[in-house]
């Protein structure tokens, strides 16, 4: 079976919405969808909210990308996300899924922060109807109990662009999908603003793709028949 291609995009804001579209358009030519990380806080300004709903209604899929600031009652820390219990989990699980919620979008598929999730985040996330939870190692189908491991390369604003990182970046998607891995690609989106960190993701891409990577959203891990 063609190996999972996956590129996530977060940090989505009106000051850098040109540019998430300008992406957006590099990937429809490529036929591969974006997985929109939306964090539940703050609210993403109405212009983003529109370009986001105008990629759903094309191919692309939101996941909840962490958890809602502390409510009343809670820790006003959050634990570290590799060590969050269950019931502390699911408070904050529930009041971000409603954030989303107001803003028009539903979701079963959650990031962590910093992609780190504990069992109790598993946990609450099998209570309250998720189907997908992606960390650092890992795609968890959380209503089979399947696993698709595979480390996820995350693209950020601080990463200096160097020939090396480049190169690095652009061979390892390739390595991963000729050996029938996944291909995880995690791009912020302050990343986009640099024009050789913004070419070695599409050139990783590239290279996938012609190693026989097949492109989902997150979401598609959740459904029957997605993958």
């Amino acid at each position: 079976m063609s190996p999972p291609l996956v590129v996530s995009l977060s940090g989505l804001d009106v000051q850098v919405l040109d540019r998430c579209a300008d992406f957006g358009a590099d990937l429809d030519q490529r036929a591969v969808p974006l997985s929109l990380l939306i964090a539940p806080h703050p609210a993403p300004h109405a212009a983003v909210l529109d370009w986001v709903a105008g990629r759903m209604a094309a191919r692309d899929a939101v996941s909840l990308h962490g958890f809602a600031r502390a409510a009343p009652g809670l820790r006003s820390r959050l634990a570290p996300a590799a060590g969050l219990p269950a019931h502390e989990a699911g408070l904050h699980l529930v009041a971000a899924a409603s954030i989303l919620e107001r803003l028009g979008l539903r979701t079963k598929s959650f990031i962590p922060p910093r992609w780190l999730g504990s069992p109790g985040t598993i946990t609450a996330l099998r209570r309250r109807g998720f189907s997908v939870c992606a960390d650092a190692v890992a795609v968890r189908e959380l209503a089979t109990g399947r696993v698709h491991r595979g480390r996820i390369r995350v693209i950020g604003p601080g990463e200096r662009a160097e020939p090396w990182w480049c190169r690095a970046l652009v061979l390892g998607a390739g390595r991963a999908a000729r050996r029938g891995r996944p291909v995880r690609l995690a791009v912020d989106s302050g990343v986009l603003r640099k024009p050789t960190a913004r070419q070695a993701v599409l050139d990783a891409i590239d290279l996938a793709l012609h190693h026989g990577a097949r492109p989902v959203t997150y979401a598609s891990f959740g459904v029957p028949g997605g993958l």
